[in-house]
């Protein structure tokens, strides 16, 4: 890794870019025992055409310049919930490139390079800086009017120095690691201590590095000590109050239980993972905490550069300071990720209620209504008046389109506020290139889990064009392309599941640690089971999780399939959680000539109406029924006799929901009424969810295969 030392004159920095390899005499030492640095790479991206090419070139490349500029006057922010991607809209013009080619090409006369060297300088720090409008992207000067104060103020005057350097913000990205430890972190040799909160319950730390091991939960909350940025020490009471007012012993706290130590781990700049965010219960609760950390980030970001921009315009010409590190090779700090149109009009409006509660005027946002339009709900459409569970109604509320992201050309919503406010892009989608400090997900369904994992891959990767940024702001983590080290990752979800365990504990590298919520089961969802049914459990054998796949398969089609061919077991329900053992069934099925209908989440409403209707009158036998389709439609299946479950499934209250289906069938016919469910050691989770820990533990490590559960009043 580079590791930027010995610039005594600003005009070096050109130097490197077009004679990376001509320098001194130790540098070519090392230069043959060492690979090309990345600092360099993304210095060479700066050269521009000659100035001998003809005029039209350069006028081209001003107008390209001029566009660009427009451009970066006004920031963007994109909202996204399905798999499209998009590539940064990065801040910072263009003509910055083209004019540090001038000192690169004029280098014949000394005078005159060293002149336009240090012009070069001067501008990029203009180029940063924008003195003329720097006071509009002020958050002190356009909305906290009793807090207002000079734009170019240190935003760190009035507190003492010790409070400084103790802010978690500052105190994670100063710290300065070392390759040994980076070596260390890959190696994956993590120490892990389990300690039981208040709220939260039992907390999985896990660290690679041993200065930074558990932290206590925080019993009295001080502002002080929880490094609030100044408008946020106003705004979040009176935004939170919601969830204060319902308890009366809250009123004068600031927090909820939760919240207090949700936030706790997440000001200390941990990884995350909240496993019991539901939207009926705790949903809008952590998405207010998670949205008060996001801003307070941001704006902290933001209040750095303003800070540094100050400084260097005091400071004297031809003094280097390498204390100014503070952005990153793009703009982008936070990547939100969400599911649906309504969550994401649900954080923007929190976000905006966080930067304007405490003002008396509002914040002026270029296409409210249009974007409350097209993301919120009409409230003159009714919806159909069919009965869902209350978990249903809570998730599926409002605008529920998946397939959607904010662009710059179709609105200003979310650019308008937090650019005057901050400075600094909210995108709440990235690319490719995304250079994030840290990254949160909401991730409420499994089918999405794919999708964040393709985010993550594709996150901290150094950017193909430098974009016009000032290398000498950049921070050396970011050079080094030692950002996915430092970003920090809050994933919250409703479940414990394997797939997002190994999201959490496979892709996430910060080297301050991780945090799990583990709290087990005891009763499990088999308890609300009404139905008089008995649960056959039988566990199938397989050598390791990839082989399972198919282990299931032959165990279903050679050993439980054949006793429910006789056309006495007819009624049978298969559910499979799996799309894809969904369609590996269904055409085995029509290669077998069974007598069977299937419906999944792109089925037809007709044919999904004709596959209810065959599978209740007894014209098909089996139907196959999708763990996607229970979670989007929540259709009661009349006449069910005999249930098997291809695999457990993977939110535990459906267990209970599609048992209890059987219901319907009469309770004359309750007596005939069977129940199979497949299972392995790797569904240990998910087990333990439907008949609790202690019973699965009990299963998983019997030497029988088939275990019995009866549910339902008995006389």
């Amino acid at each position: 890794p580079f590791r930027d030392s010995g610039k005594d004159k600003p005009a070096q920095i050109c130097e490197l870019s077009e004679n990376s390899e001509q320098s001194s005499s130790e540098s070519d030492v090392e230069s043959d025992s060492e690979p090309t640095s990345v600092y360099h790479k993304l210095l060479a991206t700066l050269k521009t055409v000659p100035d001998s090419d003809n005029e039209e070139d350069d006028d081209d490349s001003e107008e390209e310049s001029d566009k660009d500029d427009t451009e970066m006057s006004s920031e963007e922010i994109k909202d996204e919930g399905e798999t499209e991607d998009e590539e940064n809209d990065n801040s910072g013009a263009v003509q910055e490139s083209g004019n540090e080619a001038s000192p690169q090409k004029n280098s014949q006369e000394e005078p005159e390079s060293l002149n336009t060297s240090t012009d070069l300088k001067n501008e990029v720090a203009d180029e940063f800086t924008d003195v003329q409008h720097e006071a509009e992207f002020s958050l002190e000067t356009n909305f906290i009017e009793e807090e207002s104060g000079d734009a170019r103020a240190d935003p760190k005057e009035g507190h003492s120095s010790v409070e400084v350097m103790k802010d978690p913000f500052k105190c994670h990205l100063d710290e300065n690691l070392e390759e040994k430890e980076i070596d260390k972190i890959l190696a994956r040799s993590k120490t892990t201590s389990q300690v039981k909160w208040p709220a939260l319950g039992q907390l999985i730390f896990s660290s690679t590095l041993e200065r930074f091991g558990t932290i206590k939960p925080v019993k009295d909350i001080d502002l002080k000590q929880l490094h609030l940025h100044k408008p946020l020490v106003s705004t979040w009471p009176k935004v939170n109050s919601l969830f204060l007012s319902v308890q009366p012993k809250l009123k004068d706290q600031l927090f909820t239980p939760l919240q207090k130590e949700l936030f706790c781990i997440m000001n200390s700049y941990k990884d995350l993972f909240y496993s019991e965010r539901t939207a009926l219960k705790n949903g809008e609760e952590v998405r207010h905490v998670y949205c008060l950390h996001v801003l307070n980030h941001v704006l902290k970001a933001n209040a750095q550069v303003l800070g540094n921009n100050a400084k260097r315009r005091d400071q004297k010409p031809g003094t280097d300071d390498d204390c100014f590190r503070d952005q990153g090779l793009t703009r982008p700090k936070v990547l939100v990720v969400v599911p649906f149109r309504e969550s994401a009009l649900r954080v923007v409006h929190i976000l905006i209620g966080l930067l304007e509660s405490a003002s008396q005027k509002k914040i002026d946002v270029s296409n409210k209504k249009r974007f409350k339009g097209e993301f919120g709900s009409d409230p003159e459409e009714k919806p159909p008046n069919l009965k869902r569970p209350e978990d249903y109604e809570a998730v599926f509320a409002g605008n529920i389109d998946d397939h959607f992201r904010i662009e710059k050309e179709g609105y200003q919503v979310c650019h308008s506020f937090l650019s005057r406010a901050t400075g600094d892009v909210e995108k709440l989608f990235g690319s490719e290139a995304a250079q994030n400090d840290f990254l949160l997900c909401s991730i409420q369904l499994i089918p999405f889990l794919y999708e964040s994992l393709h985010l993550i891959n594709h996150l901290n990767q150094l950017p193909l064009e430098s974009h016009g940024v000032d290398f000498s702001r950049v921070r050396m983590f970011s050079l080094n392309n030692w950002s996915k080290y430092y970003r920090q990752t809050l994933l919250f979800s409703a479940l414990q599941d394997p797939q997002i365990n190994s999201i959490f504990n496979k892709h996430c590298y910060n080297y301050r640690g991780q945090v799990a919520v583990r709290n087990a089961p005891l009763t499990g969802s088999i308890s609300h089971v009404v139905v008089q049914l008995p649960h056959v459990f039988r566990k199938l054998e397989a050598e390791n999780s990839v082989s399972v796949i198919d282990a299931r398969f032959h165990f279903f089609i050679d050993k439980v399939l054949p006793e429910y061919r006789d056309a006495v077991m007819s009624h049978t329900l298969i559910y499979v959680p799996s799309y894809f053992d969904y369609v590996r069934l269904r055409n085995y099925f029509k290669k077998e000539e069974l007598n069977f209908t299937h419906v999944c989440e792109y089925t037809s409403k007709s044919s999904i109406s004709r596959a209810r209707h065959f599978f209740l009158k007894g014209n098909k036998q089996f139907l196959i029924f999708t763990e996607r389709f229970h979670f989007y439609k929540r259709y009661s299946i009349r006449g069910i006799r005999n249930l098997i479950f291809y695999e457990l499934p993977t939110y535990p209250h459906f267990y209970s929901e599609v048992c209890n289906m059987m219901k319907l069938a009469g309770s004359e016919e309750e007596s005939a009424l069977t129940c199979t469910v497949l299972y392995s050691k790797y569904d240990a989770q998910k087990l333990a969810s439907v008949v609790g820990v202690e019973r699965a533990a009990q299963m998983l490590q019997s030497s029988k295969n088939v275990h019995l559960f009866v549910t339902g009043e008995t006389e």
